[in-house]
C-alpha cells in the first residue's frame, strides 16, 4: 500500500486551517485547537513547512503564522516533499545506481513513469483545492472557550 505519512497528513490539515484564514497569523496553540491535533505534533509540523517556505513565522508577543503564499499557489507535492523528502516510488525513481540490479532492471523505466504521474497528480492539486473539502473551522475565541474541530481529509 503506498500512503503518507501521518505527518504529511497532519501538515495538510494544519495548512487547511492557515489557508482558511490567510490574513491571520495563528500561534501554534490556536493551530492545535483549530486542527484538533495536538500541540507539539502542531510545532514538529511548522519547522519543516516554515523551512520548504510553505509558512512563514513571526516572532513578538502577537506572533505565530502564515501561509507565505497563497493556497491556490501550493501544490501537494510540496507539501508532501517538506515532510517526506523528494518523492519517489522506488530507490530508481530518484537516484541511478543506488540498486544492485539495475543494469539488468526490466521495470526501472516504468516505475519512473509512474513516478512522474503520481508527481504530476500531487502537482495538480492545490491546497485551496484541499480546503474546498474540509470541515471549516471555527472562529477563534478570545474568551477561552474555543471548541475543538476534528479535521480530515476526504478519501477518494
Amino acid at each position: 500500500m503506498l500512503r503518507v505519512t501521518k505527518l504529511t497528513d497532519y501538515a495538510t490539515v494544519v495548512l487547511t486551517v492557515l489557508a482558511a484564514r490567510p490574513q491571520v497569523v495563528m500561534s501554534a496553540a490556536d493551530l492545535a485547537e483549530q486542527s484538533g491535533l495536538e500541540a507539539p505534533t502542531v510545532s514538529k509540523l511548522l519547522k519543516p513547512l516554515a523551512q520548504a517556505g510553505l509558512v512563514e513565522g513571526f516572532r513578538g508577543a502577537n506572533g505565530g503564522y502564515r501561509l507565505a503564499r497563497e493556497a491556490a499557489a501550493i501544490s501537494l507535492v510540496e507539501i508532501v516533499e517538506a515532510m517526506e523528502g523528494p518523492l519517489a516510488m522506488t530507490e530508481c525513481s530518484l537516484h541511478d545506481g543506488q540498486c544492485g540490479i539495475s543494469e539488468q532492471c526490466g521495470v526501472r523505466g516504468n516505475w519512473r513513469r509512474i513516478n512522474d504521474v503520481v508527481a504530476d497528480a500531487l502537482r495538480a492539486v492545490s491546497l485551496a483545492q484541499m480546503l474546498d473539502d474540509a470541515p471549516r473551522p471555527s472562529p477563534i475565541s478570545t474568551a477561552g472557550g474555543a471548541k475543538r474541530i476534528d479535521a480530515r481529509l476526504a478519501r477518494a
